[in-house]
């Protein structure tokens, strides 16, 4: 699979799509831009099939994109922690079942519904 990527650039009409520093073509939102970065690359080599390029489309949005980048670490981070949480969750209900706490007394040790530990130890 090839590999190719765009910086979009925002003007008046919405993005300009650049390719190998020159201005290739032009998408009203950045939702559409991979596939309009598919549709020039058609049209300037139609021999050739580009349905499965791996398009990567980068906003230069200058110093926005620092923080966009901080934000999505920050996500990825917290996506990472609950499901360590989950786990940890899961493992103590069990624990805690095995020890022979009741369901009820699992629900008040760990602060969570009883409900809930019914889910973690069904999962």
């Amino acid at each position: 699979m090839t590999d190719i990527t765009a910086t979009a650039r925002k003007w008046e009409h919405g993005w300009e799509l650049w390719l190998d520093g020159e201005a290739a073509t032009q998408v009203a939102t950045l939702d559409k831009a991979e596939q309009q970065v598919r549709d020039y690359l058609d049209t300037e080599d139609p021999d050739l099939d580009h349905s499965a390029w791996n398009v990567t489309v980068v906003p230069d949005i200058g110093i926005l994109g620092e923080e966009v980048a901080a934000a999505r670490i920050a996500k990825n981070e917290a996506i990472a922690a609950s499901a360590a949480a989950a786990s940890q969750a899961r493992q103590v209900v069990r624990h805690l079942r095995e020890a022979g706490f009741s369901v009820t007394d699992s629900a008040a040790i760990l602060g969570v519904s009883r409900g809930r530990i019914s889910q973690l130890v069904s999962d």
